[in-house]
């Protein structure tokens, strides 16, 4: 077929208007006859309808956006749609019985580009979703087609699951010419292929609810996925694993408050769809980054029901856990929706107003993608920002989360290409009453140019620190880094974070997220294996910085199982003794594993749940025993939780400096020795004068550590030093002991030589006046 031809098949499925194709090869003539055939057979099956009357529609009013069910006028019940489609011609409301026939309702009423109507009868439970009337023209970033159902980006909740068949795409997705595929468009129906969306009754107040409100210097963040998380777990019941309800059994909360952790981070809990080359390959999409429901819980995680109970059954999840003092976080993906570029499925957006939602290219057929994903939200324009803070807002006031991280946050802080931290999107952050109060964590980079925006996030803010997670691997793998840079990253990253009024906790330190290897796995392998994905194990980083201690998987050798357990030990211990928050990711402190895969996205399975049997084994009971103690120490020591940057310098004419680096000979370490690597260093943390004021404004002090990291592979000497820094040490913690029960207790001079064990951390407590308990002699 000649070029001419080409165009020719494309405007025959309507005239096009705007700029033409670009003529390219075009496929065999049979082979588009062949589909055509197909398409025009499902548009005739597609003609058949019910004929059902369609209710009265009321005018409505334009506010709030999507389906809020409440009384009418003349006191009748009912249900108010509204739908921002800025460009659209016009638009539908298509509304579900329980047998799946379809009634549309055309909304008459336009304000302000939102498209609305009142339709009463209309309860709670009702199924819906929208047609939206408009121009085909992709050469323009046009791409309405009013065949294809389309999700209320409003919804509060989503029945159904998104399977992704050719129907629920805008365009003929097997188009025998892929160059041009998203030009042709469908008008196959999508209605019977995808989830609807559910009116939800509001009958739910949170007056006895408590948030815990924990400052952010006290909190200690634990990641998980509400699947994962529950799905293994012995004691809760099989009906409720896997769900919203399972984490709020007792079972689960007990084993986070045992911990000590204050907060929950929930890996994405927005409805998500699963991926097509996934679905095809016959994986799901496990994480959930492929949001396209920013109001709706995800549908397959509540065990309920997926009728709108969904949504209580989440509530009643935050308000468990709010109840055992614990804060819910949600992981949320703003900066992309599982639309994905030109040749993805129309869902929701992209039918709506494609143009007025995503960023498109100079070539308006094409999208931008700072995501890596195929599409990224235009978060610049007005509609879409007021999307993203409802929805925000909506998850804080009606569904009682108390806080959220960012995927690629720096995606949304583009203004109109780069990344601006006076964007529209934090402005709006800053001086929102509801969103401001709340805990805001940014995963500070995209895929863009300009991205990696580590340190620049603006006050209210914290971080996903990368460069601490680097540094702590790079130290305990013996790929040393100077000791100025683990320093800054021990303490709190001043460097980073120490302007505009910023303090340590603006740093959320982690040595391990979801995406990567596990900590055991960290110390068990040096390359990925992702071979189950299907993707070649071409996917996930290469650049994992880890040590396998000497062979690559697991081991039947004793003598590296011990050491991996021990690196585990130093790698839980320096996390949670640094200054900052500490992130911990579920399953850690009990050594899971996902046998080396760092990409266990697509992984609902064994691979990618947390395996519970783990604490049945002494070794792994004893590592999460170690992950509680230290919590604790860090709950009870402000001076391991500080509110300030360390100074380096006295807080009192009489006093120490609030922080000093010991070399192994006991001397103060000099310029040199700060700009040099090294494998052992001495960290000395002053409780006297901290800075600040507690809750009755007295001054805050507390006990002075010193704490000994040695990453080498054979024992060191180390000489404490003595006054005026202490007259003794206490020792609160060795990791070199498998049962840290043995480690406290022994009281050591001041000046004393002692052998630090290789590869491990003590943790000693400065005596200012020692006791009669046993004493090491000075050697």
């Amino acid at each position: 077929m000649s070029s001419a031809a080409e165009q020719e098949a494309v405007q025959d499925q309507e005239p096009v208007r705007g700029q033409e194709p670009v003529p390219v090869p075009v496929a065999d003539p049979d082979a588009v006859a062949a589909v055509r055939a197909e398409v025009a057979q499902a548009q005739r099956a597609d003609a058949v309808r019910s004929g059902a009357a369609a209710p009265a529609v009321w005018p409505g009013a334009p506010m709030p956006l999507g389906a809020r069910f409440r009384v009418g006028p003349d006191g009748v019940a009912g249900t108010n749609f509204a739908l921002w489609a800025g460009g659209a011609e016009a638009v539908e409301l298509c509304l579900f019985d329980e047998r799946g026939v379809e009634t549309r309702c055309p909304l008459s009423e336009l304000t302000h580009e939102i498209w609305h109507g009142f339709v009463p009868g209309v309860r709670p439970g009702q199924r819906y979703g929208y047609r939206v009337h408009g121009r085909w023209d992709p050469w323009t970033g046009a791409r309405w087609n009013a065949a294809k159902l389309l999700l209320d980006p409003y919804a509060r909740a989503v029945d159904g699951t998104f399977a992704l068949p050719p129907e629920v795409y805008g365009h003929v997705r097997d188009w025998p010419d892929q160059h041009v595929a998203d030009t042709v468009r469908d008008d196959r129906d999508s209605a019977p292929y995808v989830p609807k969306g559910v009116v939800v009754h509001d009958d739910d107040d949170w007056v006895e609810d408590r948030r815990p409100k924990t400052p952010w210097a006290d909190s200690v963040i634990y990641e998980l996925h509400v699947r994962g998380f529950t799905k293994l777990h012995p004691d809760i019941p099989p009906e409720l694993r896997g769900t919203y309800a399972g984490l709020a059994h007792p079972a689960a909360i007990e084993h986070l408050t045992r911990l000590g952790v204050t907060a929950v981070e929930l890996l994405p809990v927005h409805q998500f769809a699963h991926e097509d080359h996934l679905l095809r390959r016959g994986l799901h999409n496990h994480w959930g980054y492929n949001s396209i429901g920013y109001f709706a819980p995800h549908a397959d995680y509540s065990a309920s029901g997926t009728a709108g109970q969904q949504v209580g059954e989440f509530k009643r999840m935050v308000r468990a856990l709010h109840d055992a003092g614990i804060e819910v976080i949600l992981d949320v993906v703003y900066n992309h929706t599982a639309e994905a570029g030109e040749l993805g499925p129309m869902l929701s957006l992209r039918g709506i107003d494609n143009r007025g939602y995503y960023r498109l290219e100079g070539d308006p057929r094409r999208y931008a993608d700072y995501t890596g994903c195929g599409n990224t939200l235009h978060v610049v324009q007005p509609q879409v920002l007021r999307l993203i803070t409802d929805s925000l807002r909506y998850w804080v006031t009606e569904m009682g989360v108390d806080g959220f991280r960012f995927d690629l946050a720096a995606a949304l802080a583009r203004s109109m290409h780069d990344v601006d931290m006076l964007s529209p999107f934090l402005a709006v952050i800053a001086q929102d009453p509801v969103l401001r109060r709340v805990k805001l964590i940014a995963e500070p980079w995209d895929v863009g140019n300009g991205g990696y925006q580590v340190g620049a996030f603006p006050p209210l803010w914290t971080e996903w620190n990368d460069r601490y997670r680097d540094a702590v691997r790079d130290f305990w793998r013996g790929a040393l880094p100077d000791v100025r840079d683990l320093g800054y990253r021990l303490t709190g990253s001043s460097d980073l974070y120490a302007w505009g009024g910023r303090r340590p906790y603006a740093s959320v330190n982690f040595v391990t997220a979801h995406d990567g290897f596990t900590l055991r796995d960290l110390v068990s392998y040096e390359q990925k294996h992702n071979e189950e994905n299907g993707e070649g194990n071409r996917d996930g980083t290469n650049d994992n910085r880890a040590w396998n201690c000497g062979a690559e998987g697991e081991s039947d050798d004793p003598e590296i199982n011990a050491l991996r357990r021990r690196q585990l030990r130093n790698l839980l211990t320096t996390l949670l003794l640094s200054t900052g928050v500490p992130m911990l990711v579920a399953g850690d402190e009990m050594g899971r594993t996902q046998g080396g895969n760092n990409n266990a996205y697509c992984q609902d399975n064994a691979t990618g749940w947390v395996d519970w049997s783990l604490l049945d084994q002494p070794h792994w009971r004893e590592l999460a025993a170690l992950t509680a103690r230290v919590l604790t120490l860090r709950r009870t020591h402000p001076v391991l939780r500080r509110r300030a940057f360390f100074s380096g310098r006295a807080q009192a004419p009489d006093g120490l400096r609030d922080l000093a680096w010991f070399a192994r000979d006991g001397r103060e370490m000099t310029e040199g020795d700060w700009y040099a690597p090294a494998a052992t260093l001495g960290l000395y943390l002053s409780g006297r004068d901290i800075p600040g004021r507690d809750a009755r404004g007295e001054p805050v002090s507390d006990d002075s550590f010193l704490a000994v990291l040695h990453a080498g592979a054979e024992p060191v000497a180390f000489e404490l030093p003595g006054a005026p820094w202490a007259d003794a040490y206490e020792l609160v913690l060795d990791t070199s002991r498998e049962d840290q029960a043995e480690a406290p207790g022994t009281v050591i001079d001041g000046g004393t030589e002692v052998t630090v064990p290789a590869r491990s951390v003590l943790l000693l407590r400065v005596v200012e006046q020692p006791g009669p308990q046993p004493r090491m002699p000075r050697s």
